[in-house]
Parts: structure tokens; C-alpha cells; sequence
């Protein structure tokens, strides 16, 4: 009795019931307790680059940020829900964002008070500074919580008065297109300094940066430079393949080498570019060059070497041409760049370092120069290949001690489009409308039959 019972399909079913149910409640009890979360969509487009979650680490209070936007928007729909579902991916690692929204029609008065003009504006909040947003993505808003982190105001001065490259000019051979506004916009003043009129490099120049001058230097506003080194000062040095008018002492105090001639690398042409350019693709470990992977182009780049010695430390920032060459011809513009081939008795053979750290210790803090054998590699007309601006800015961004105001790399947008030919849709749509159907009666069919035999 006993026994039928326990075989009886009734508590069976019961027994799996409550089986169910106990494995629902305990994983109900384990997803309160632990929180785990997986992104698999095609792009990991619902994850934060890692970069932004350090950023958000070093972030030590409470970030407001508040929307100015509709329920409803002519062109978006629901507004509201598309910026809450992108900042909840960043109070998934920061819960103390706080996120409020107010409707510009129904308290218009706020709204004018805050100075906001677009609907959908973001005013970020965030250790007693703010920011308007006009415009969402996940560089936008994490280089903005950089920004209001940046609790000091840092100077980036170039040097002019010699028809060197400005660092907020248009002109094609300047600096100020792409690379200076990114350095605005991380939150850097940029400001230029002629020597012939300051009486020494301003104290409160973070990082001097000095491109190829035209005319010739005076004599007085080396020593400034001179001086500015001496004491301590960082510096961004940009040397092209031309004479250096009057900084040939600045070159001395820091014990460089500056053979003549300009990089030929054949790895250029394959991507279309002159020999004369080039290409940077693998770097040398250093705070510069942390987890940068992307392609720099330096066109006519002339190769930097260096007395080694006790007083300052070297690291090479940019190695190229491997199965390249620096040649005098090029330089001199004697030769055609089609034409040119490798000359052992007047080129030397490749890799050549283009980009190269100095550190040394002095007035009991750390002093730190960059120099580069190309200055046209940040110039408006050329900032835009590859990598060049990001790795002027994290250049600067090191030179100043801001190593946090890292640079942001866009995610790639992958092709998820599934293009098919007309024989696989022939043979897609037969499988699912004659296929399928006809495999399931079978199997059905099979089943009946055993169980009619049984």
C-alpha cells in the first residue's frame, strides 16, 4: 500500500512541484544576495569601456545630474527612458549618481535659471563644478566627469613670435584644428608666450611647448629657455627636419643627438602613403603609451638620438621603420619620393626612434620632456590620421601630471548586417517551410507508432 503510494503519478507530480519550487526560491534568495551581470550583445553595447570604469573609481563623491527634456520629443520619442537606460551602465559601478529630470514646459522658470536652450541638455554636477551636455555618448560624458575632476586650472603654453606652429591656429601647418581643441577640452588653458616681450617663461605654464621656429631665436630668449629647463620646467619639444634657429643650446642642455635626414618606411606605401611617412604601430611601455594601440603617422620624421648619462633617464616613446632607413637625399629634397632607395653608403639602416621621455629629479620634484622628431604629425592637416591626436594629448596629459585625463577611444561600430545570396535564402526558406514541418511529422509519426506498439 505503502509502496503504491510513493509510485502513485500524483505525488510524483507533487514531488516535482515542490522540487520547482524550491530551486525558484533559492535562486531568488542567491539573485539578492549576488549580483552578476553579462553583456552579450554583438558590440558590448551595453558595457562601459574599461577606461571609464577607472574613471568612475577615482571619482570620491556623489555626481547630480539633471535632464532638461520632455516626456515626449518630436524626433527622439522618449527621451527620458533613452538617457536613463544610458546612465544606469554608469551607476552600475558609481551608485551615488543621481539622476533627476525636470520638464522645461512645466517648470519653465528652473529651466531658465539653469541657462539651458536644447531639450534633452544635461547639467552634470560634481565637486561644486558643472558642465552642459547638449550631446550624450559615452566620450562625451566620461571626458566631462574627468573635466570636473580636474580640481586645478593647468596652463599649456606655446612659444610664437618666430613663425612657429600655434597651438589654437587654423592654418593647415598649425596645431589648434584637433589637438588644441582636445586639450581645451580636457580642460587645459592654452596660452602663447613670446620671449621677446615675457621676462621669463610664467610659473604657471604646466608645459611649454615648442615647435619649429622660422626665423632665428635671439640670444636672450634662449637663455630664457635655457633657464626655464634649468629650473625644473616640462616641455614638449616638436623638431622637424629642418635647422634649429637658436635652439641648438636648448638641444645641448638636454644631450641630444640630431643626425640629419628624414625616415623612409616602406610599410607606409601599403597603406597608401608616401615612404616618407612614418608609422608608429607598436610602443614601447611607458604612462604615454599605456594601452594605446592605435596607428600614428609622422611625415618626415627625422630620427632622434641621445648621449646617455647619469642626470637624465631616457624612454623611447616611437620606434619605426623596421625595414626602413633614414636618408639624406629626402631631406634634402634631391630625390623624388618614388625614387627613393636605400643608400648604405650615406642612409642608415632602420629602426629609427622618432619620440623619446626624459625624466630627471630636480628642486626636489620630478621633471618631465617629451621630445618628437616631427612636428607636422599634431598639425591640422595631418592630426586626423590615426592615432596622432591621442597620443599628443597623452603626451601632454603626461607632461602635466594629469595621467587621470586619459583619452577615450570610440567603439567600433561592427557590421551585424546578415547579407545572404539568393541560393542560401532558397535553401533557409525550404528548410523552415518543407524541412522543418516534414521533420517533425516523422518524429512525431515514430512516436505514435512505438507507443501503439507498446
Amino acid at each position: 500500500m505503502l509502496r503504491k503510494f510513493f509510485t502513485s503519478p500524483v505525488l510524483r507530480n507533487l514531488l516535482f512541484v515542490l522540487l520547482l519550487l524550491g530551486i525558484v526560491l533559492g535562486l531568488g534568495y542567491l539573485a539578492t544576495r549576488y549580483h552578476m551581470q553579462r553583456d552579450i550583445t554583438f558590440n558590448a553595447s551595453n558595457s562601459l569601456e574599461q577606461s571609464s570604469v577607472e574613471v568612475l573609481k577615482q571619482l570620491g563623491g556623489p555626481v547630480n545630474i539633471t535632464v532638461y527634456a520632455t516626456e515626449q520629443d518630436a524626433r527622439l520619442g522618449d527621451i527620458r527612458k533613452i538617457i536613463r537606460n544610458f546612465i544606469s551602465l554608469y551607476q552600475r559601478y558609481k551608485p551615488d549618481i543621481k539622476l533627476v529630470f525636470i520638464d522645461p514646459e512645466k517648470e519653465p522658470e528652473k529651466t531658465r535659471a539653469a541657462r539651458v536652450q536644447l531639450n534633452g541638455e544635461l547639467v552634470v554636477e560634481y565637486a561644486g563644478r558643472s558642465e552642459h551636455l547638449t550631446q550624450l555618448n559615452e566620450q562625451i560624458l566620461t571626458g566631462t566627469l574627468l573635466r570636473l575632476a580636474h580640481s586645478s586650472d593647468k596652463t599649456v603654453m606655446y612659444l610664437d613670435g618666430h613663425g612657429e606652429r600655434k597651438l589654437d591656429g587654423i592654418a593647415n601647418h598649425d596645431l589648434g584644428a584637433l589637438f588644441g581643441a582636445k586639450l581645451k577640452q580636457n580642460g587645459l588653458r592654452i596660452a602663447s608666450l613670446n620671449l621677446a616681450l615675457a621676462q621669463e617663461v610664467p610659473r604657471n605654464a604646466s608645459v611649454l611647448v615648442i615647435t619649429q621656429p622660422q626665423v632665428d631665436l635671439m640670444p636672450g630668449e634662449a637663455d630664457k629657455l635655457l633657464r626655464y629647463v634649468e629650473h625644473g620646467g616640462n616641455l614638449l619639444w616638436l623638431v622637424d627636419a629642418e635647422p634649429l634657429r637658436g635652439l641648438e643650446r636648448l638641444a645641448e642642455k638636454l644631450d641630444l643627438l640630431l643626425p640629419p635626414g628624414i625616415v623612409v618606411d616602406p610599410a607606409s606605401t601599403g597603406m597608401n602613403a608616401p615612404a616618407t611617412w612614418a608609422l608608429g604601430a607598436v610602443y614601447p611601455p611607458h604612462a604615454v603609451t599605456r594601452n594605446f594601440n592605435l596607428i600614428t603617422a609622422f611625415p618626415s620624421a627625422r630620427p632622434l638620438m641621445w648621449n646617455e648619462n647619469q642626470e637624465w633617464q631616457h624612454h623611447v616613446l616611437v620606434e619605426v621603420a623596421a625595414r626602413g632607413w633614414v636618408s639624406r637625399y629626402a631631406a634634402n629634397g634631391n630625390v623624388p619620393v618614388s625614387q627613393l632607395r636605400f643608400d648604405k653608403r650615406h642612409d642608415t639602416p632602420g629602426p629609427a626612434v622618432i619620440a623619446v621621455a626624459l625624466q630627471r629629479n630636480v628642486n626636489d620634484r620630478e621633471q618631465r620632456i617629451v621630445v618628437v622628431g616631427s612636428g607636422a604629425f599634431l598639425a591640422n592637416s595631418f592630426a586626423g590620421n590615426g592615432g596622432n591626436v591621442d597620443l599628443g594629448v597623452n603626451m601632454v596629459n603626461w607632461l602635466a601630471s594629469e595621467e587621470r585625463l586619459i583619452t577615450l577611444q570610440p567603439r567600433a561600430a561592427k557590421d551585424s548586417n546578415l547579407v545572404l545570396g539568393k541560393t542560401q535564402l532558397t535553401v533557409i526558406g525550404v528548410g523552415f517551410l518543407v524541412g522543418l514541418p516534414l521533420l517533425l511529422s516523422v518524429v512525431g509519426g515514430l512516436m505514435w507508432w512505438r507507443r501503439r506498439r507498446a
